[in-house]
């Protein structure tokens, strides 16, 4: 799970900008000042830090977190003033963004920022999940005891979801990672697959539709076994 800390003194701002990322499968927590964010930003991934704080000056701040090691970091300016981006820049943040670009630019600048800071996600190799089992190498999908059979596109998709549990995966990640295509009219053959996995597993809950989004992994509350005799 990729953690962001947003440091941010708009009490509804921020408890805005946190649910939002949520829905986009990030982990998500907020800090009111400066002084809150350096004592809570030790396991965040990326800081999204405002310009405009009670305590302390932006740039001060971002010095500071800077210092304490290579936590992705972004600013977030009220206006579009290009001194005061190349000031946060030559402070130390990856990346700075104006407030009124929007959440979908603010969304792809994270991601972009956080791919150049670490590697990209390794999958592990075998997924045990609330009594699902999806072994890569075999190519093989069990719900309890029971072995399931999945096309190839099935088992890429319900990999690709299983790997990363808690987060909600596009659709649009879905068609570039298991079709290999840009976000198009095929698009909704996401739809067709994951109504087939859902009828192979034996439960609606284990695919979880986030509407307007893509999908995430749920589980069944009650996972068959078949008798061993």
């Amino acid at each position: 799970m990729r953690r962001v800390l947003v440091v941010e003194p708009d009490g509804a701002a921020a408890a805005a900008m946190v649910r939002d990322l949520r829905r986009q499968g990030f982990t998500a927590r907020a800090a009111g000042t400066g002084e809150q964010a350096l004592r809570v930003c030790a396991d965040a991934d990326l800081v999204l830090f405002s310009l405009n704080l009670p305590d302390v000056d932006g740039l001060e701040l971002c010095r500071s977190l800077r210092k304490r090691g290579d936590t992705a970091l972004m600013a977030v300016t009220e206006t579009d003033d290009g001194l005061e981006r190349v000031l946060v820049l030559h402070a130390g943040a990856d990346d700075c963004v104006v407030r009124t670009w929007g959440f979908r630019e603010m969304v792809a600048r994270i991601e972009a920022v956080l791919r150049r800071a670490r590697p990209r996600d390794v999958f592990p190799e075998t997924i045990s999940l609330h009594g699902l089992r999806i072994d890569p190498r075999r190519r093989e999908v069990c719900v309890g005891n029971r072995p399931v059979e999945v096309t190839s596109k099935e088992f890429e998709l319900l990999y690709t979801l299983a790997a990363t549990p808690e987060k909600v995966v596009t659709r649009k990640e879905l068609m570039a990672r298991v079709w290999g295509s840009d976000w198009g009219h095929t698009s909704r053959t996401i739809d067709t697959h994951v109504s087939s996995l859902r009828a192979k597993l034996g439960s609606t809950g284990w695919i979880i539709t986030v509407r307007g989004v893509g999908y995430r992994m749920g589980h069944a509350w009650r996972v068959p076994e078949t008798s061993t005799g």
